[in-house]
This record gives structure tokens, sequence and C-alpha cells, in this order.
């Protein structure tokens, strides 16, 4: 017999559309001051002016009447109005003129949607009573935006785990190939690095922007492993016997010998036909900022990313010597969902982009008219709002993405709750991908294993479980690197 009463209560304490409510509200608590200390400085066109970014701050929703006044805007008012439901954003602006720095002022940048029910809605925590007062209904879930009057949901999108390596095998004419992709994500871009080892033992590394059949002892000696004793060292010693053939193998075809003359090679392979310096300067910044990013961007960072590419390697090696099986890619260890919360960080770090480039345009106007600069003439909100409104409005995203903001399903409330639980695959919809459509065993309790469309969106447009819960929060790496020295893991240096 089914326990309703534990189900209800689970429900009822949980809600429907918790996760997109969560990771909403840890966008406004983190995600928003994340992507603006990430930026941290406007750098100006002009010598020796430059803008500061201090702290970000969101009020709740409110409109500007004729009158000038400025009453508290409810979603059912935005509704009727045909309003968007938004909030002002505020940024702390500080202005550097040479050496002088000015003191730190809090300018309104624009207008960021509120999602119905987040922290900074007004229905939040309102008995059922006090929903009823506001003209609302009592059991609507929430976790949604209304742009220009319309209600939009945004629906979660299924990625692969980044920076997690992935293992597979593929086979052409009797020839085996390794191949282990990691997806390396850093402020908003993704890089996918790839080791590919070949059925004779050799190994190639691919990562954006790289010469194709790049060796990869010659990226290794880039990364500071300048000697073959550095690179056998850099490897586990219970692997070092698996993966040695490989390496002398490797070592064997591979022109230069030292980490100056790897990157003078590599330069010379990314800027073929520039000068020394050009070709000098592109492979280091191809080595710093496209090679697996999320380990750092920094030249001190170069042997860390050796490191890492050791580990993809070791695990290469395992998998075509048969000491492990491949990778299962669709297991959902092996996938994160982007919610409500992460889709609009990517948006407001679109949008943010354009605010920066006005701010810059608006401090070379100011100059080529010989007046004087104040921080809140160089702001145009319009530029960010846009930006924000019109993804949301047109569900087009950063990244080519289309379809990520949709119209909420009225039909019913069943619709509702269908709609705001959905999950999305990025895969095409016209090629088979017959494992992808699959049910898997790892969907037990995540994914429901009836809903989903017939035709060519099978099993690509998924749905959670009702009794799926999703970790909407960011997580604190450094706290986890804590808990891990406690624990005994040490991290090579």
């Amino acid at each position: 017999m089914y326990n309703w009463e534990a189900a209800e209560a689970f429900l009822n304490d949980k809600g429907l559309a918790e996760q997109h409510i969560k990771s909403f509200n840890d966008f406004i608590d983190n995600g928003l001051q994340r992507i603006i200390d990430e930026k941290g400085k406007i750098e100006s066109h002009q010598e020796g002016v430059n803008v500061n970014l201090g702290k970000v701050r969101v009020e709740r929703p409110r409109t500007i009447e004729a009158d000038g006044s400025s009453p508290r805007v409810t979603p059912m008012r935005a509704r009727l109005r045909d309003r968007t439901y938004s909030g002002k954003v505020f940024l702390e602006l500080g202005l550097i003129e040479g050496d002088v720095e000015r003191d730190m002022q809090e300018v309104y940048i624009g207008e960021l949607p509120m999602m119905v029910q987040s922290r900074k809605c007004y229905l939040d925590g309102l008995s059922n009573e006090e929903m009823i007062e506001k003209g609302e209904d009592a059991t609507d879930p929430g976790g949604y935006f209304i742009v220009n009057g319309s209600e939009r949901v945004l629906v979660s999108v299924e990625e692969p785990a980044p920076n997690r390596a992935i293992v597979s095998q593929k086979t052409r004419s009797g020839k085996t190939s390794t191949i282990t992709r990691a997806f390396s994500t850093r402020s908003g871009f993704r890089a996918k690095t790839q080791v590919k080892r070949k059925y004779d033992g050799t190994h190639y590394i691919s990562f954006p922007a790289s010469p194709k059949h790049l060796n990869i002892v010659t990226v290794l000696r880039a990364l500071g492993l300048d000697t073959n004793e550095e690179i056998f060292n850099a490897f586990d010693e219970s692997e070092k016997e698996l993966i040695k053939n490989d390496l002398v193998l490797n070592i064997a075809r591979t022109k230069p010998e030292n980490t100056e003359d790897a990157i003078m090679h590599l330069g010379k392979r990314a800027a073929s036909g520039q000068t020394e310096e050009y070709q000098l300067q592109r492979a280091n910044y191809l080595l710093d900022n496209y090679l697996i990013p999320n380990d750092g961007v920094e030249e001190e960072d170069r042997i860390k990313k050796a490191y890492h590419i050791c580990r993809m390697m070791e695990k290469g090696a395992k998998v075509a010597h048969g000491q492990r099986k491949e990778d299962d890619k669709d297991h959902y260890a092996n996938k994160r969902l982007k919610l409500a919360g992460a889709l609009m960080e990517d948006l407001f770090r679109h949008g943010l982009k354009y605010f920066v480039k006005d701010v810059r345009y608006q401090i070379d106007r100011v100059f080529s008219r010989s007046k004087k600069l104040r921080v809140r003439s160089l702001v145009r909100p319009d530029a960010l709002t846009d930006r924000i409104q019109y993804g949301l409005a047109t569900g087009e995203w950063p990244g080519g993405r289309t379809g990520v903001s949709q119209l909420l399903d009225r039909v019913n409330y069943t619709s509702v709750v269908s709609h705001l639980n959905r999950v999305v695959s990025p895969l095409s919809k016209v090629h088979p991908h017959f494992e992808a459509r699959d049910l898997h065993s790892t969907h037990f309790g995540r994914i429901c294993p009836n809903e989903t469309p017939e035709g060519q969106s099978c099993g690509l447009v998924k749905n959670f479980a009702a009794s799926a819960m999703v970790t909407a929060t960011s997580p604190d790496t450094e706290e986890l690197e804590e808990k891990l020295e406690k624990m005994g893991v040490t991290f090579k240096e």
C-alpha cells in the first residue's frame, strides 16, 4: 500500500518547483557577486582611467507611476498591466583617474526579472490566505518569471559533468582508439580537452584553437615538465609500468627537448607565417586560457595542467589495456543539470559584457567632449536590461542555444507542474542517439520513466520524478578542500 501521507508531507515541505527557486536564490545571493568579482575592473581605452566594480545589490520589484511614485508591484499586477516583474540592480562603481581613486558610489545599472516566489518576491513565505488576498492562486508553485505580462519558465538543461574525464573507445577498420574527454568550465567559458590514444600507443591532445595532431609530450614539456625524468615522475608509481611503453614511444616521436623549444613549436603550428614574437605570445595564450582553464589561467598554474593531463593519460591507458571498462556517459553521475540560477548566470554574464562595452564608450565620449568624468553619467541601464529581457522574452541564450525560456503551459495544473520540471538534452533531435534516448537505471527516483514526448524528441525531453531532489546551490570548493585535507588527501605540488 502506498504511503500517501509521507508523499504529501514530502511535497508540501519541498514544493513542486523548489529546484528552480533555490537555484535562483543562490544566483541572487552568490552568483551575481561572483560574476562581478570575475570582472573586477573596467579598463577603458583612455590611459590611466579605469572603473572598479564593488558590491552588487538587488531590490524587490517596484514600478514607476505617472505621478513619480514607486509602489510595490505584485505578480498579479505585472500580469494585468503587461509589465515585467523585475527589481532594480545597484552596483558600487569607483572611478580611478591616474593614481587617484574616488570613493565607491552605488549606481543603478539595470533591471533583473524576479522569479515568482523566490526570496526577492513579495509572495515568499505567505500563507494560503495571504496569497489569495493578493489575488494569487494559493496552490501556484512559482518558479517562473513574468516578462511583459507573459509567464516564462526556464527549462533545465542536461549537460555532461564539467571537469570530469570520461573515457570511451572507438573502433575503425579493426583498429581501436581510446579517447579521454573532459569539459573544463571557468567563468562561463567551456573548453573540451581530448586525449586520444591510438592503437599503436601514440597519444595526441586537442583543445580549443589548438593545432591538429599535437603530440602530448610536446604539450607536457610546454607546461613545465622539462626533462624526460620529470615527465616519468609526474605519473603515479602504480601506473608507471602501464604507461612506460607509451611514454617511450611518444618521447621518441617528439622533436622539442625542453620547455622553451616546446612552446616555440606550439607557437609555429598555431600561428604559422607570423613573427616569432607573435607565435610565442599565441602559444602562451593557448596554454593559459584554452587548455583546462578550470585549473587556472596564470603561468604558475601550468604545472597543475600537466599533472591533470597525466591523470587523463593513465585513465585512458587502463581502458586500452583492459584494466577498467569504458565510462558510461549516459550514467546520471556523469551528467549535470543547469537550473534557472545557472542559466540566469549565463544571461547576466552576457549582459554585463555589453554593459562594460557601453561604459567604455561613454568614457571615450566624455574625453572627446572634454567634459568632467562622473560615475553616474557613465552608466546607461538599458545596456544590461535589454539583453536580459530579450533573452527571457525570446528564449535565445548565450552560446547559440534556443528555446531555453518558454511560455508557461497553463492548460491545467498538471501541465504547469510538468513544464516546471522539464529537462532538455542539448543533443540534436534529428540524429538517432539511441543510447541517450533509452531509459537508464540511474534515472530511478530522478527522472520520470513515463513522461516523454513521442517522435523526434522522445528520450531527449524528460521530466523530473515527483520524488527528485536537486542540489541547487553552488559548492564551496575551499570548504571541500579543507575537509579533504582533514581526511588525509594531499594535493600534489
